[in-house]
């Protein structure tokens, strides 16, 4: 059975994403929830996915469960949406909103599709995870991995502070060398 791969990008920063694989005849239910667990998010709020263009329209919704609400088009429930149902070309796009009050939003591309599943995964399953996600509630700590991943994205070193040989403006760097300018009489000249 072919498998479907999905970059799932965080709306806010396209360098925060999942790759998700899943089985197209697996459901919207289950993508969605394979979709919260990438990004380490709660399942405590409504959801929906709309398929979309490539210019990232909200086209046709999948929502979570019946809400009574009217719209042009009677939306689709994720239980009972496959997701092969929904894919009509081969670079699909999907809208996935989370939390409607904090209104989560991120792009979903199709962008591999595998001839044959692995029989290491179980599907559906998160195989990439590039940046960090962002806190559902607020401010993450940084632990471990986390941390580690911080420091070598913006090159720190264990202290916190930049390794790139510079101090802050107005720190001093070392013991400056007067001894020799002052008996040679040379003035030091400010070249910056």
């Amino acid at each position: 059975m072919p498998v479907l791969k999905f970059r799932v990008y965080w709306e806010e920063d396209e360098s925060v994403y999942r790759d998700i694989v899943v089985k197209p005849t697996q459901n919207f239910l289950q993508f969605h929830q394979a979709i919260l667990v990438a990004y380490e998010f709660d399942s405590k709020h409504k959801a929906t996915f709309f398929r979309s263009n490539d210019n990232w329209q909200r086209g046709r919704e999948i929502i979570l469960e019946e809400d009574g609400q009217q719209r042009k088009v009677a939306p689709l429930l994720m239980p009972e949406t496959a997701i092969g149902a929904m894919v009509r070309d081969p670079n699909q796009k999907f809208i996935y909103l989370y939390d409607y009050a904090k209104n989560w939003t991120f792009l979903v591309e199709l962008i591999a599709v595998a001839k044959e599943e692995s029989t290491k995964l179980s599907y559906p399953a998160c195989v990439r995870k590039e940046g960090l996600a962002p806190s559902q509630y607020g401010t993450k700590g940084l632990i471990g991995d986390k941390l580690v991943e911080m420091e070598e994205k913006y090159d720190l070193n264990r202290e916190g502070m930049p390794v790139d040989g510079y101090s802050e403006e107005g720190e001093e760097t070392g013991e400056r060398e007067e001894d020799g300018a002052e008996e040679n009489g040379a003035e030091e000249e400010n070249l910056f």
